[in-house]
């Protein structure tokens, strides 16, 4: 049965999600930065309030995925953190400064995480080599592996999509990046039974005053009375999708 993965950043949508249907959550903070490490409040509510699988993004800041010491000393505090909290799987992902899975570092997650279904992120869509790293990952007993096929969305990212789906003889190739309702049934077509979508809706802030000429974000062109919120119909709507027949399987 294809499943659905819905990123969230807060604790209202991830449970809207759920009620909508969602197979799986990605529990993360910092939308603009492409999702970074909940914090301690908004991981122990999810434990607590949810019923379906959270997996925790596990990222201690924005950019590239080369970290310092100091950094991947934060990760393995936060991986250790969310399984004591008995999480049943963790989003991760390390690369070294030659663009190749870092094997150290990502030996040392797993085992952190033995126990832990683990989902290597899109640090794999910046990767030199998606074939070798898809063996490496495999070796390391990886779970799954998030990307777009190393492109800009995964509807552009088709073709690779297909090969690693073809190739992979252990991580599930779970395509994400531009998933939505209108484009489900192209990942359908090539095999992929796994996908990551936002699901997401700009909604506006409750907020009535309104404070003209100051902005606390870097980005001065920021709306900050607005915030992407999961959409629940559009979760219900792709859940959907996702149980009918594949195109390619339907009988005209």
């Amino acid at each position: 049965m294809p499943k659905l993965e819905v990123c969230c950043y807060s604790l209202e949508c991830a449970m809207t999600a759920e009620l909508a249907g969602a197979d799986r959550i990605e529990l993360c903070s910092a939308p603009k930065e492409g999702g970074l490490t909940p914090s301690y409040g908004l991981l122990k509510l999810a434990r607590e309030q949810l019923t379906l699988p959270v997996h925790p993004i596990v990222r201690p800041r924005g950019g590239d995925f080369c970290y310092s010491s100091s950094e991947f000393d934060v990760i393995v505090q936060d991986l250790e953190h969310i399984r004591a909290l008995g999480f049943p799987g963790v989003v991760v992902g390390i690369l070294d400064a030659e663009g190749h899975i870092d094997l150290q570092r990502m030996r040392h997650i797993m085992r952190l995480c033995e126990g832990m279904a683990v989902t290597f992120h899109r640090a794999f869509d910046m990767c030199l080599n998606p074939y070798q790293a898809l063996n490496q990952l495999t070796d390391m007993g990886v779970a799954r592996i998030l990307t777009s096929g190393q492109q800009q969305s995964a509807e552009i990212g088709l073709a690779l999509l297909r090969e690693l789906n073809g190739q992979s003889r252990g991580p599930i190739i779970m395509a994400g990046a531009g998933v939505r309702l209108t484009n489900l049934y192209k990942f359908q077509q090539i095999g992929i039974h796994e996908l990551h979508s936002s699901a997401r809706q700009l909604v506006a802030s409750s907020m009535r005053y309104r404070k003209a000429g100051v902005n606390i974000s870097v980005d001065s062109e920021v709306d900050e009375f607005a915030q992407y919120c999961v959409d629940a119909d559009m979760v219900a709507a792709m859940k959907q999708a996702l149980t009918l027949p594949s195109p390619a399987h339907r009988t005209l």
